[in-house]
């Protein structure tokens, strides 16, 4: 293994995020996507017994529809609580939902680690079948945003995850850490797969891990189908990784799965290449994650 591609991650731990719902995908995808509180936090709970140490929580409405309501992120927090001591993150990104809103929840709930989008980019699905584009917008992300969210994460004690969808939003961290908003040792969440972003492949993921600081920390999220094939390298790397139903809803078999089934599989490939998984206390020491509750 590699000392470069190791950054500052700990070569023995993995630490396992579950992305438990995502903004777009949808119960007519696949119907194992939890929508209330509830079921998020018993999603958060049984991820958490098959090895994950962090959630990725986006909120939804009993219908499925995205929420940015203060309340409704506060009742998955308190839920989630009451059942685990797993990491909370919440996700800040929204292709049409002002800034404003999107780090009201952020400051008010203190979540362990909060998600910050490192750019703006094209932010589309191509279907082949189809011969046409299923979504294709452009999601936007100026810095001006990305600092005033950076300031609140820090003023609330919240950890950032920066979410680099390409290399471009690596090089980003530039200004924010001369100013000194953003300091070391840095969580980079290196997302691969969709298109706009970086294409996934092995390469391209240690061409990205290449670009990082030398004491960060890593994960890789893979888009799709492709994702085991990214979680199986990142693995090998020395890196971390995520998995869950917003990012790919199938087993490596192809099956579809359950949130924490897809964190089973994960936890297996880690122990295939030597590593142990790392429980919420290990993840929080080694992102230097001030996490009351543990």
């Amino acid at each position: 293994m590699q000392q470069d591609s190791v950054k500052g991650n700990d070569p023995d731990k993995a630490i396992i995020s579950a992305a438990l719902t995502g903004a777009l995908t949808t119960r007519d995808q696949c119907e194992h996507i939890p929508y209330t509180p509830e079921e998020i936090a018993e999603d958060a709970a049984q991820a958490r017994e098959n090895g994950a140490a962090v959630a990725h929580i986006h909120a939804r409405t009993e219908n499925g529809s995205p929420t940015f309501d203060e309340e409704v992120y506060q009742e998955i927090y308190d839920e989630v609580r009451d059942r685990t001591d797993i990491l909370i993150n919440f996700s800040t990104g929204a292709l049409h939902e002002p800034a404003e809103s999107r780090i009201e929840y952020v400051k008010g709930v203190e979540p362990d680690i909060a998600a910050l989008n490192m750019g703006s980019m094209n932010y589309s699905k191509y279907s082949d079948s189809r011969d046409d584009f299923v979504f294709d917008m452009v999601f936007e992300n100026p810095f001006g945003e990305i600092r005033d969210m950076l300031q609140a994460m820090n003023d609330a004690g919240v950890k950032p995850e920066l979410e680099c969808f390409d290399t471009g939003h690596i090089g980003n961290i530039r200004p924010f850490l001369k100013s000194g908003e953003l300091e070391h040792p840095i969580h980079f969440s290196l997302i691969m797969g969709v298109l706009g972003g970086i294409p996934a492949s092995i390469e391209n993921l240690a061409h990205q891990v290449r670009q990082l600081p030398d004491d960060a920390n890593w994960q890789v999220i893979g888009i799709s189908r492709d994702q085991w094939e990214l979680v199986g390298g990142a693995l090998s790397m020395g890196g971390n990784v995520r998995v869950g139903l917003e990012d790919n809803f199938y087993k490596p078999n192809g099956e579809m799965g359950t949130n924490p089934e897809l964190v089973a599989e994960a936890a297996d490939l880690a122990a295939k290449v030597g590593r142990d998984t790392a429980t919420p206390a290990e993840a929080a020491e080694i992102m230097e994650i001030d996490a009351p509750h543990l």
